[in-house]
């Protein structure tokens, strides 16, 4: 029975299919992506799921999901995600998120504020190697910067997740990086050079679009009143970030600042902030009960043979190099679509990725970029990403009011495709 449950099967894959069409579908019908709460449709794919295979029993099911959510990954980022939510409340209940924004507009130009989110986005999440950690730091930012300015808000957080996942798919420290390596055998600084090529296009033209769509934009307030004492707070995250300081230290160290810096300038009660702080664990309670759901889902689908499917499907039709490469960047792509993280993806695409690339001569170090820049285009795009999820729960909008504005992630595609059709071998 174990045979068969590991053999490839697309009918696996249904779970997934049925949350699609039942989140996506709603809201096309509606027109209101809110009508159907992501958490109601992840709970139908998971009972699907359940019903699927009835040669496995159901405590056997128990014990498959059971790993998957304990899977490493999973806990690290439903404890970031709490982690972010009590800074996020913390800095906001203290005045330091209104005070930064205040700070930022006072020195920036106000028409550059929202390439500055995207270019400040780079920087901390190559240093800090992690999207979540960047854009819980950045969401309360961006969301201050659309209520002084005319900037929609969608835009600046847009912006925000582009920067989160250039340094995702870049930085030496980002698990994503690690695993592509470790899974290709190649040096990492070998990797960084052939992979810093493939998206420099990608985030040159992203600046440039961000300048276009905001040039003619009305500014409603250049800056306003700053205290600098309340930006340390900030500061402290991203000065840690960007020396490579374990996100999980940066974000409860920067939510401790916040909590003595509310408390010493007397802007908010002792009760109050930790009611804030409070108010931020909670807001971040769906994704994280979601990013459980997807785990179970994942680890039930995996198991009746819906990644082997890909895997096979992929690599029965690579005939050449180019073929390869191509086929490296498809089966990362929808391994991530399939397991909505782009580390587990690239964890279990990585073995059969280095088989092809030693069976039709495509160096490590490019195998190694492919998979890492796929697995980001797709964790950057799907709507069911802890990413994006993250960005939304965050500051109040759906993941399809982000999606027009992630240019970053689709020029990266478009730039890493380009490159595998012209490159001479």
């Amino acid at each position: 029975m174990r045979g068969e449950q590991t053999k490839g099967r697309g009918i696996a894959l249904l779970p997934i299919v049925v949350f699609l069409v039942i989140f996506l579908g709603s809201g096309f019908l509606t027109g209101d992506f809110y009508s159907m709460p992501a958490i109601v449709g992840f709970l139908i794919a998971l009972i699907v799921a359940f019903i699927q295979n009835p040669s496995l029993k159901f405590n056997e099911k128990i014990s498959v999901i059971t790993k998957g959510v304990g899977d490493e990954n999973i806990i690290t980022m439903s404890l970031i995600f709490l982690s972010a939510g009590a800074f996020s409340g913390a800095v906001t209940a203290a005045g330091g998120v209104e005070s930064t924004v205040n700070l930022g507009l006072s020195i920036m130009p106000t028409n550059v504020a929202v390439l500055g989110l995207f270019i400040i986005g780079c920087f901390i999440s190559i240093s800090m190697g992690t999207s979540m950690g960047t854009i819980a730091a950045l969401a309360p930012i961006a969301v201050g910067i659309s209520e002084k300015t005319d900037f929609a808000l969608p835009i600046c957080i847009g912006a925000v997740v582009c920067g989160a996942m250039f340094g995702d798919n870049l930085s030496m420290i980002s698990d994503t990086t690690i695993a592509a390596v470790k899974t290709q055998g190649c040096e990492m600084r070998d990797k960084f050079r052939a992979n810093f090529l493939i998206v420099l296009p990608a985030a040159i033209i992203t600046m440039v679009i961000f300048l276009i769509i905001t040039r003619n934009a009305n500014y409603l307030v250049s800056s306003g009143d700053y205290n600098l004492f309340k930006v340390l707070p900030y500061i402290v995250v991203l000065v840690g970030a960007l020396i490579g300081i374990n996100v999980f230290v940066v974000l409860i160290t920067g939510t401790v600042l916040s909590v003595v810096v509310g408390l010493l300038t007397g802007s908010i009660a002792i009760n109050e902030i930790f009611l804030g702080m409070g108010d931020g664990v909670t807001g971040m309670y769906d994704i994280t009960v979601i990013s459980i759901i997807v785990a179970c889902i994942v680890a039930l689908v995996k198991e009746y043979g819906g990644i082997d499917f890909i895997l096979d499907f992929i690599r029965k039709r690579i005939k050449s190099a180019k073929g390869a490469e191509f086929g490296i960047a498809g089966l990362a792509l929808l391994v991530d679509a399939c397991t909505a993280n782009n580390t587990v993806a690239i964890v279990i695409a990585g073995p059969i990725a280095k088989e092809i690339s030693d069976e039709f001569g495509v160096d490590a170090k490019r195998s190694a970029s492919l998979l890492d820049i796929f697995a980001s285009v797709g964790q950057g795009i799907i709507p069911y990403g802890a990413q994006l999820l993250s960005a939304a729960s965050l500051t109040g909008l759906t993941p399809f009011e982000i999606i027009p504005y992630l240019y970053y992630p689709i020029l990266m595609a478009v730039s890493a495709i380009l490159f595998i059709s012209f490159r001479k071998r």
